[in-house]
C-alpha cells in the first residue's frame, strides 16, 4: 500500500512539474513576443526628429550633416556609459558649438549644427535607444570608416546608388526609402540653409518657387516619380488621391497606435508602387502649426497670399502630414 502511494505521489509530481515548465516556457514565449512586437520610443523619435539631416540612406557625397552611425562610433567608447552618452547628447544638442565636439571633421565638412528646440525627453530617448540598439547605417559607411583607418570595404551599385547584398534579391521597400529620404534630404538641405540664413518667410518662398522643382530633379536623379502628397494640401499639386488617401489613414492609425513604421510596398505588372509617410516635428509647425501659438502672424500672411486655398495648417508634433508616393521599375 504504501509503495502505491508513494507512485502516485511521484506521477503527481511529476505531471505538476511538466505543467509548471509548460506554463513557464508560455510565459517566456508570450513574454519575448510583446518583447518583438514592442518599438522602442527613441527610435520613432529619432527618425521624426533626426533623420531630416541624419538619415542614414543618402550617398555620402549628398550629405548635409553625418550619419547617426557616425556620431555613435565617436561619442562611445569602451569606457562610455550609458548616462556619460546621454549627458553629452543633451550638452551638444542644447548647445552645439565647436569647441565642444567630438567631431572635428564633420563640422570642417558641414560646419555647427543649429540649436534645436527638442525637449530634454525626446534628446534622452534617442541617446537611450543609440546606446542599447544597432543603428541603420549607409550601405557606403563601413568603406568609408574603414578607409579612414587604412581598411578598405565592398559595395555593390545600382542605379547610382550603393546596396549591401548578398543575393541577388532586392528589398524594394529599401529601394524606395532611399529615394524618399535622398529626396527629403536635398529638400532638408536648402530648407534648412534658408532658415538660418534668411528666416521662415523666405523659406516660405522657397517651398513655393523651388521645392517641386527639386523634387522633379530627384526623380531625373532615381529614373523614378517621386511625389509628397497630402489629405490637406498647402500647393493643390500636392493633393493625395483615392489611393493615397487610404494609405495616408493607415499611417495615421499606425502613429496613433505606436506602431513601428514600415513603407507600404505593391508590385503591379512590373511597377513598384512605394508608400511612407511624412511625419511632423519641431521644425515644420513654423509653418504647418497653430496659427498665431506657432506660425508667426507675417508668415500666415505670406501663406494666405501664396496659397489661398491653403490646408496645410494646425498640426502637432509627430502627426502624419502627408505621405511619400514613388513609383520605378523593378
Amino acid at each position: 500500500m504504501k509503495a502505491i502511494f508513494a507512485f502516485i505521489l511521484l506521477v503527481v509530481f511529476a505531471l505538476s512539474c511538466k505543467e509548471n515548465k509548460k506554463d513557464e516556457y508560455i510565459k517566456k514565449r508570450d513574454i519575448e513576443t510583446a518583447y518583438e512586437k514592442q518599438v522602442h520610443e527613441g527610435k520613432k523619435l529619432m527618425e521624426t526628429y533626426c533623420y531630416a539631416c541624419h538619415n542614414p540612406v543618402t550617398e555620402e557625397k549628398n550629405r548635409i550633416a553625418p550619419p547617426m552611425e557616425a556620431i555613435k562610433r565617436h561619442y562611445i567608447t569602451a569606457k562610455t556609459d550609458k548616462d556619460q552618452f546621454i549627458s553629452e547628447m543633451l550638452s551638444w544638442i542644447k548647445n552645439p558649438i565647436e569647441e565642444n565636439s567630438k567631431m572635428p571633421g564633420a563640422v570642417a565638412r558641414f560646419g555647427v549644427m543649429p540649436a534645436t528646440p527638442y525637449p530634454d525627453n525626446v534628446i534622452r530617448q534617442i541617446a537611450d535607444y543609440m546606446y542599447d540598439n544597432d543603428i541603420q547605417k549607409p550601405d557606403w559607411f563601413e568603406e568609408h570608416y574603414n578607409q579612414e583607418r587604412g581598411k578598405r570595404g565592398r559595395m555593390r551599385m545600382r542605379k547610382g546608388m550603393t546596396f549591401n547584398t548578398s543575393s541577388d534579391s532586392i528589398d524594394y521597400g529599401e529601394v524606395g526609402l532611399q529615394y524618399a529620404l535622398s529626396t527629403k534630404s536635398e529638400l532638408g538641405k536648402n530648407l534648412l540653409g534658408t532658415i538660418q540664413k534668411k528666416g521662415t518667410m523666405e523659406a516660405v518662398r522657397f517651398c513655393n518657387e523651388r521645392a517641386l522643382l527639386l523634387t522633379d530633379s530627384m526623380e531625373t536623379v532615381h529614373d523614378a516619380r517621386i511625389k509628397r502628397v497630402s489629405d490637406k494640401p498647402r500647393n493643390q499639386n500636392n493633393k493625395a488621391n483615392i489611393i493615397e488617401l487610404q494609405y495616408i489613414n493607415t499611417f495615421k492609425k499606425m502613429v496613433e497606435n505606436k506602431e513601428e513604421i514600415k513603407p507600404i510596398v505593391k508590385d503591379t505588372n512590373g511597377r513598384i508602387n512605394f508608400y511612407y509617410p511624412i511625419v511632423t516635428n519641431a521644425m515644420c509647425l513654423q509653418c504647418h502649426g497653430k496659427p498665431t501659438n506657432q506660425i508667426k502672424p507675417e508668415v500666415i500672411t505670406t501663406l494666405k497670399r501664396l496659397y489661398p486655398n491653403d490646408k496645410a495648417i494646425g498640426y502637432a508634433e509627430n502627426e502624419v502630414r502627408g505621405i511619400w508616393s514613388i513609383e520605378f521599375d523593378k
